[in-house]
């Protein structure tokens, strides 16, 4: 892999040869090799575009590293060399090539008194072609052939690297999620599994490549002793005989690329209700299911609980009308049930010891630290059919249709089956819960599909469930063997052999995934895909700026009349358009600007067109041309781009093809300037709930500050959402959405307390940003849709919202594990609802104070939106776009993101107008003015003296404040930093969550609830129309009353000196100048002293009647009288 440093050119530089100029070149160092382009004599302006190539190990961590570009100015007569400044990149701008794009950096000084000026333009990205650059010979002698250790080699451009400068290995490099650095020889490192686990103490947040891992000193082989343990004593224990063995925690850390074991501190927890066979009948699985192997994403999930047993009403003509619980507990009162509620559970287990039933298991006594440290573990017995080979033929068709079926207890799995092959390969993974394990045997069948009749069997394989071996990683994937097939009833071997692996595993293990899971043996069909959890990433979206300039030699298609000439520009659905150029001319100009959003990979067209308002209600078109958006220049920040002359195709009605030919000979050219904006941070959600504010190009990308951990563990009483079998059903599954980062649970069938038990990551970029998570009711099981309605209806069916929670992680204390179960309050038309309780464990980490302080001080968004910010309108129409594309391409991925999960994560609909939310919004302001209307109560009881101590001391107060002047501004500050640590005895204990009172939702009344959930336009009667109109002209005109008064009063401010009312102003002036003589020949100390006592006097000097400044401000003239 090369490193490429392409030196486009430098501006503005600094004269340094005495004759107002400078002879620069440009040399590179990075990582101990240098390399320098040609001098360019005479020259403040240079411009080389020559590339610098240097070798760059993936194997290494370049994270905190940077490439130090230096610019010197070249002495001809002493060969020397004058510094001219330096730029600094750090490698975590570096980009694929491809993605690159021209950058500027400012010059920085090398010593504080420094005269340095100027900028150098650069290209950097990395290549994996060997690249040669035709750069001239170095001025620098060659480096030593064997330089020390201590010196740094210089690559010259024209000749290739010397023999000490270090060089890529010969064999690939190991890819980002398997790089390893031990600090020393392990001899299993080679062996690693991919997963970047933490231990206890160094633990390992975040799986990136470019954060320095602590690195074990201990073998990996020494970890534990290898042996044996009885499956079955873990998989029948109970708590009341399941006694684990203590385990100490190891005292080293744990290899960056190792993932540890599980760590069990108490007996693991039973299931709510396990399933037995009452519960699960046998013809409920008699179908089994086709698992599809998809793609190891490397996401882990829990086992399902069964549902609390569930009462149902129906009203008329089978409309459900009621649908509650059995258990009157589970739904207590609704005063104490929308609080956050803190949960104790026993997050990352560990696995027993073996030497409990006998030591014959695989793992010691040691303990294993756990990358699952949120959640609760759970344990899975997993079945591996990998193939089979020399099965025999039938007996009538002289060939084999084979297929697997497992089978434990009640529960079967089958993979899918082949026609007419005898040596067929599945690779395909079943996993059964913990629970639900009913026998002490594992059977494997393999079985002949029949188009007529019963299935023939080909044989079978028997597992002793105590023989069973158990796997945690960082060990290896058990390797399969090759098993010989026994007759059904015990008869013998027969022929055929088929390649199994079964151990007992929990959801860490990488085959679970993408397993086919005991739980989920009604879902077959397209339903199995969704019902896996998986992690999507947001589109790259970049702003699409199109600068229309101005267009010639126009012809209209009627010659007779000036055309009224206007631009068109689309983008797949987006179309705006330019003002009609005021002037009827055939060289229309308009200089306008038109931003869309675009995301990559770019699939839509730039089209632009130019018409001719013929009519009000008719466009001729005059001229067309399509661009791709790969050919636009991107750029970063806010200087110019080249504008481009672009032919247009003439088209008409009535163009013959000999015609057109002789026509396009002489086109007319539409002048734009057009680029893709990197600078931007493209809002496709509020900013009220961002969760994201890097800019689009990855090379103004900040280091993170933090990692952002989140437990998904459950939820609680949710609510039946559908209708299955006459009973009411909820399949639940829950998103999460952190900036580019989606996470999509597996989907638990057929329960209202799904356990999930998943934990994913995030990096944090800046920490006043929210994190969103949602739980939505999977209608795309491919069953009952598919009966009723067939593929339209299952397409047409809608996940239905239960509800959400948004986490600010501002709020958060660093390094504080939050476990709490979050309600999940939403708006009906009939009111405030819970829909459940949402069970989340929530973890942020901050990797370094200092970023964090700098981030406090910096601006929120990118610097592009306040050098040329966007107007309010078009931020709101790019963010509804933004919001469309991310939720089109998230919806083509497998299983989809639907659009209307996307929507709702995305509060799409918030700025819909809602006298709930203003009425919300009118009490927080005037919550905020409360503070303000305190303080004036307390001074007018202190001026009152209604508590003459505090009016004694306020007088103290005042005498010291004036007699020192200096103490005021320490004085306000002490007093912030007291009350600031007065408070925190009351800081926030919990994180926030959704607050009913401030939401205004508890006192709503049923016509607002319609009115917020009307469409637009709306979709009610006209009677009800007019009575909401009515109610909204009575809102408006008191807001109007309001509006009105402030008015007025500024309207007397200004006629203070307007000279609208002669007197008044005359009295004003004259008294201005009496207090500027009085103020002049008066100290300050004094005329403050009076004015406060003045205004401190005792009530017995007071009158009831208002202040004479009062009554003469009172009688100023406003402009009301001037109003219609």
């Amino acid at each position: 892999m090369k490193l490429v440093v392409e030196i486009v050119d430098a501006h503005d530089l600094m004269p340094r040869d005495g004759e107002g100029s400078a002879s620069p070149f440009v040399e590179v160092d990075f990582g101990n090799q240098r390399s320098r382009t040609t001098t360019i004599p005479k020259n403040l302006n240079p411009v080389w575009n020559q590339k610098l190539l240097f070798n760059f190990d993936q194997a290494k961590n370049h994270h905190h590293q940077t490439i130090e570009v230096c610019v010197y100015h070249e002495r001809r007569l002493i060969p020397s060399r004058t510094f001219l400044g330096r730029a600094r990149i750090p490698c975590s701008a570096i980009v694929k090539k491809g993605e690159e794009v021209y950058q500027t950096f400012q010059l920085e000084k090398k010593r504080f008194f420094s005269s340095i000026k100027g900028e150098v333009g650069l290209k950097i990205y990395l290549s994996s072609e060997t690249e040669q650059s035709s750069l001239a010979p170095s001025s620098s002698p060659p480096p030593p052939s064997n330089p020390p250790p201590s010196s740094k080699n210089i690559t010259e451009p024209s000749s290739p690297a010397p023999s000490s400068t270090p060089s890529p290995p010969s064999s690939p490099p190991p890819s980002s999620k398997n790089k390893t650095k031990p600090s020393s020889p392990a001899p299993s490192s080679s062996l690693l599994p991919s997963r970047p686990p933490p231990s206890s103490k160094n633990r390992t947040l975040i799986h990136n490549p470019s954060i320095s891992l602590p690195i074990s000193e201990k073998p990996l082989s020494s970890i534990s002793n290898i042996s044996e343990v009885p499956v079955s004593n873990i998989l029948y224990s109970s708590p009341s005989i399941s006694q684990f063995a203590p385990i100490e925690r190891s005292n080293s850390p744990v290899p960056e690329a190792e993932s540890p074991a599980p760590e069990p501190d108490s007996p693991v927890p039973e299931a709510e209700s396990p399933r037995s066979s009452a519960e699960e009948p046998k013809e409920e699985i008699k179908e089994p299911v086709e698992a599809q192997v998809e793609a190891n994403q490397h996401i882990y999930r829990p086992q399902v609980f069964h549902q609390p047993a569930i009462s149902f009403n129906k009203g008329p003509q089978g409309i459900p009308s009621t649908m509650h619980q059995v258990n009157p507990n589970s739904h207590p009162s609704p005063q104490d049930d929308y609080t956050l509620k803190e949960m104790d559970p026993q997050l990352g287990e560990r696995w027993p010891g073996g030497g409990v039933y006998g030591g014959r298991g695989w793992m010691s006594g040691e303990r294993f630290a756990t990358t699952y440290d949120l959640v609760e573990q759970m344990y899975y017995l997993y079945v591996r059919v990998v193939k089979a080979k020399d099965l025999p033929p039938g007996v009538l068709t002289g060939s084999c249709d084979p297929y697997v079926e497992v089978k434990l207890g009640n529960y079967k799995g089958r993979t899918k089956h082949f026609e007419k092959k005898m040596n067929p390969e599945w690779n395909q993974v079943f996993a059964f819960a913990k629970d639900q394990i009913q026998s002490s045997n594992l059977e494997v069948f393999v079985k002949d599909k029949e188009m007529v009749g019963r299935d023939d069997y080909l044989g079978r394989v028997v597992f002793d469930m105590n023989e069973v071996p158990t796997r945690v990683p960082p060990d290896s994937p058990l390797a399969p063997q090759w098993y010989k097939l026994e007759d059904r009833r015990g008869g013998g071997k027969v022929r055929g052999d088929i390649m199994l692996a079964v151990w007992l595993g929990t959801q860490a293990d990488e085959a679970f995934p993408e397993a086919w899971h005991s739980e989920a043996a009604s879902v077959h069909g397209e339903g199995i895909s969704s019902i896996r959890s998986k992690v999507y990433v947001s589109p790259k979206l970049w702003y699409l700026r199109v600068n229309v300039i101005e267009a010639q030699d126009i012809q209209p298609n009627d010659r007779s009349r000036a055309p009224e000439v206007f631009a068109k520009a689309q983008v797949g659905n987006q179309v705006l358009r330019t003002k009609i150029c005021p002037t009827p001319t055939t060289n229309p100009l308009w200089n306008e600007d038109m931003i869309f959003v675009a995301a990559e990979p770019f699939e839509e067209q730039l089209v632009l067109t130019v018409e001719d308002r013929v009519h009000p209600s008719k466009d001729d078109v005059l001229g067309r041309i399509s661009m791709p958006l790969t050919v636009f220049e991107k750029r970063l920040d806010h200087r110019p781009v080249h504008s481009t002359w672009f032919n247009l195709e003439r088209f008409g009605f009535g163009v013959l093809e000999a015609d057109r030919r002789r026509e396009l000979k002489f086109s007319s050219r539409i002048h734009v300037r057009v680029c893709l904006e990197g600078g931007y941070h493209v809002l496709d959600e509020s900013t009220m709930y961002i969760s994201d504010q890097r800019p689009t190009a990855r090379q103004l990308w900040k280091q993170p500050i933090g990692i952002l951990e989140v437990g998904i563990l459950g939820a609680q009483g949710l609510l039946p959402m559908k209708m299955k079998d006459s009973r009411g059903c909820t399949d639940a599954y829950c998103v999460a959405r952190f900036g580019q980062k989606w996470v999509r649970t597996r989907t638990i069938l057929d329960t209202f307390s799904p356990k999930w038990n998943e934990q994913y990551t995030w990096e944090v970029y800046d920490p006043c940003t929210v994190i969103t998570l949602g739980i939505f009711d999977n209608c795309h099981l491919g069953g009952a849709e598919n009966k009723h309605g067939g593929a339209a209806a299952a397409a047409a069916a809608r996940d239905s919202r239960i509800g959400k929670v948004r986490i600010r992680l501002s709020s958060l204390e660093s390094h504080r594990t939050y476990v709490h179960s979050y309600p999940l309050l939403v708006i009906q038309p009939t009111g405030l609802k819970k829909m459940g309780e949402l069970q989340l464990a929530v973890r942020f980490t901050s990797l370094s104070l200092a970023n964090m302080i700098y981030t406090y001080g910096h601006p929120l968004l990118p610097k592009m939106h306040y050098l040329h910010p966007l107007t309010v309108n078009q931020v709101d129409s790019l963010r509804y776009q933004a919001m469309n594309i991310v939720a089109s391409r998230l919806g083509r991925a497998e299983p989809p993101l639907r659009k209307e999960v996307v929507e709702y994560m995305l509060d799409v609909d918030s700025h819909m107008w809602s006298m709930r939310r203003s009425k919300a919004n009118f009490f927080r302001i005037m919550s905020l003015l409360s503070g303000v209307i305190t303080m004036s109560r307390w001074f007018g009881n202190v001026c009152h003296w209604r508590n003459p101590i505090t009016s004694v001391l306020v007088h103290i107060l005042l005498l010291i404040l004036i007699w020192y002047p200096e103490l005021i501004l320490p004085t306000v500050f002490l007093y912030m930093f007291l009350i600031g640590i007065w408070n925190y005895r009351f800081r926030p204990r919990h994180p926030p969550h959704m607050d009913p009172k401030l939401s205004w939702a508890e006192a709503v009344q049923p016509d607002e609830l319609d009115e917020e959930f009307d469409t637009f336009p709306t979709s009610r009667s006209q009677d009800r129309v007019y009575m909401r109109y009515d109610r909204l002209r009575s809102v408006a005109g008191r807001i109007q009353t309001v509006v009105g008064d402030l008015a007025t009063q500024g309207e007397r401010f200004q006629s203070l000196l307007s000279w609208r009312d002669p007197r008044a102003t005359s009295l004003f002036i004259m008294f201005s100048l009496c207090a500027a003589l009085v103020l002049y020949m008066t100290p300050f100390r004094a005329v403050a002293l009076v004015a406060g006592l003045y205004m401190l006097r005792h009530p017995r000097f007071r009158s009831k009647l208002p202040s004479m400044p009062n009554n003469f401000f009172k009688r100023l003239p406003p402009r009301t009288d001037s109003l219609l």
